[in-house]
């Protein structure tokens, strides 16, 4: 399952540190992070909860950008 999800980040290189936090979280078969877009988009690994698993992706991210956000 494929998801897209509005963000807030502030810069193109912090756009790409959310894209790896995200593709690190369990769940997360893949995602991509457009900064000009301010989109996030999200595929599921097989049988996972998306809202658990989006809960979890926005914990990484704000690990490596503080003041980032994914609306869900």
């Amino acid at each position: 399952m494929k998801k897209t999800y509005k963000i807030d980040v502030d810069c193109a290189n912090c756009a790409a540190k959310m894209e790896d936090a995200a593709k690190n979280t369990a769940g997360v078969a893949d995602a991509t992070v457009n900064f000009m877009t301010l989109k996030m988009k999200v595929e599921f690994e097989e049988g996972a909860d998306a809202s658990s698993v989006m809960e979890d992706v926005l914990k990484n991210c704000k690990k490596v950008e503080s003041d980032c956000q994914i609306f869900f």
